[in-house]
């Protein structure tokens, strides 16, 4: 089975843009320097002014660089406030989303214990209801993603850290195209997805007892058996 590409491929402004801030990173245009011209960039990635304008504008956007009237485009120091990117053209490999799934791990864990620690009785409801709506997704034949999303979406909001609710918004809609996939093996594999509910009702049973460890193991396992349920829906 092929796994499917995930994000469509990167246009010339990204690639260029990609490549003028690992540049940067890389120390080769130090901060307080002047880019080069346009023209000059133009030539040296084979394209044109346009792409080049666009992808300094990005850069400028994210506070990589900025610009000074009548003197060009300089490196910002090295305070700048940076926006946090996945390249997703780079996710149409089963490697790249493991990569993503393993970053989510280690959000989860932590979402998982706090929310154990912090959760009040009204979160704890939204829980349970959220658990529900997953079990009922599966039983009328869906592939309860939607609702798996909004479970977890629960579990970051009894944390009462708004930070982390972004944050795994932003790290999970990288997986749901992949969580799709391995809900299609799952449907076919009744017990791999009677699987699935139950390490749902772990994490949920961990919280409602309030039981940080517990409910950090329950999420880790899930996270390091849903990487082993893409791993299989790749085969």
């Amino acid at each position: 089975m092929a796994f499917p590409r995930l994000h469509t491929p990167p246009t010339l402004t990204d690639t260029v843009a990609k490549q003028l801030l690992a540049e940067i990173d890389a120390g080769r245009v130090l901060p307080g320097e002047k880019l080069p011209t346009e023209t000059r960039l133009a030539e040296q990635f084979g394209v044109s002014r346009t792409v080049i304008r666009e992808a300094v504008s990005r850069l400028r956007q994210d506070g990589i660089v900025e610009a000074r009237q009548g003197s060009g485009v300089f490196v910002t120091g090295q305070g700048g406030q940076r926006a946090l990117r996945i390249d997703a053209a780079e996710l149409s490999s089963l490697d790249a989303v493991l990569h993503i799934v393993d970053l989510r791990r280690a959000l989860e864990t932590e979402i998982a214990a706090q929310a154990a620690a912090q959760r009040s009785k009204r979160d704890m409801a939204a829980i349970d209801d959220a658990l529900a709506a997953i079990a009922a997704a599966v039983e009328r034949g869906g592939d309860g993603v939607k609702e798996d999303v909004a479970f977890h979406r629960c579990i970051a909001q009894a944390t009462g850290n708004p930070y982390f609710l972004a944050t795994l918004a932003f790290v999970s809609q990288y997986l749901e195209a992949a969580t799709r996939v391995t809900r299609g093996n799952e449907a076919r594999h009744a017990d791999q997805m009677r699987a699935v509910l139950q390490e749902h009702a772990a994490i949920a049973d961990a919280i409602r007892r309030q039981d940080v460890e517990a409910a950090r193991e329950a999420a880790r396992i899930h996270m390091v058996n849903a990487a082993g349920r893409l791993r299989q829906a790749h085969r």
